[in-house]
């Protein structure tokens, strides 16, 4: 269960039922505290055929689930198809990390997270992409709110997870759980960069 620590972070957001989009579990971990600590019970979607091989998927995927598991959550895994994400990288494969590739993998994995929230009556979504600061925070938005155009009725929750307090405690709580910590974003290509530090 989530530790009632106090988050500086007082949370609204556009809607009362949360499908949390998550890329894997460290980025995961202080948002989803806050979340609860504050009540609210989001349902995560792990949607990320873009991690490659699939052990590395298989091994993010499993400490995602230890971790809702923890907390009381309900997780839904999505189908991985490294084959069909490749498919929208085609072209892309020499585009530097935050370039055009990066835009069209967080729109991929958004769009499948928004149709799964139109779907099962969910009106909120949003990303454990938002918390890492490796991340580009207005090609996260940006992707999320092209996502959430698409099925009228889900609403894009732009939360900039990175405030608060929230990257401290992450780091916290990485190291309380013992989670694995990968060392580079998630794709073939990411690895091929070499992977410079923990996302």
């Amino acid at each position: 269960m989530a530790q009632k620590v106090k988050h500086k972070l007082v949370l609204d957001p556009p809607g009362k039922r949360i499908l949390l989009h998550a890329c894997c579990a460290p980025c995961s971990s202080a948002i989803v505290e806050c979340l609860v600590n504050q009540g609210f019970r989001p349902v995560i979607f792990y949607s990320n055929s873009n991690i490659f091989p699939e052990d590395e998927y298989l091994r993010r995927r499993n400490e995602c689930i230890r971790y809702a598991e923890e907390n009381g959550l309900e997780i839904v895994e999505d189908s991985y198809d490294h084959s069909a994400w490749q498919c929208i990288s085609r072209g892309l494969e020499n585009e530097p990390e935050k370039g055009l590739r990066c835009t069209e993998c967080f729109r991929y994995r958004l769009e499948r997270a928004a149709s799964y929230a139109s779907k099962n009556g969910f009106d909120v979504l949003t990303t454990t992409l938002a918390s890492s600061r490796w991340k580009n925070l207005e090609q996260v938005n940006s992707a999320g709110e092209f996502a959430c155009s698409l099925f009228p009725g889900v609403n894009w929750w732009n939360m900039n997870w990175r405030k608060g307090g929230l990257q401290d405690r992450r780091n916290e709580i990485i190291r309380e759980h013992s989670f694995y910590n990968q060392l580079y974003c998630g794709c073939e290509f990411s690895l091929g960069d070499g992977g410079k530090e923990p996302i």
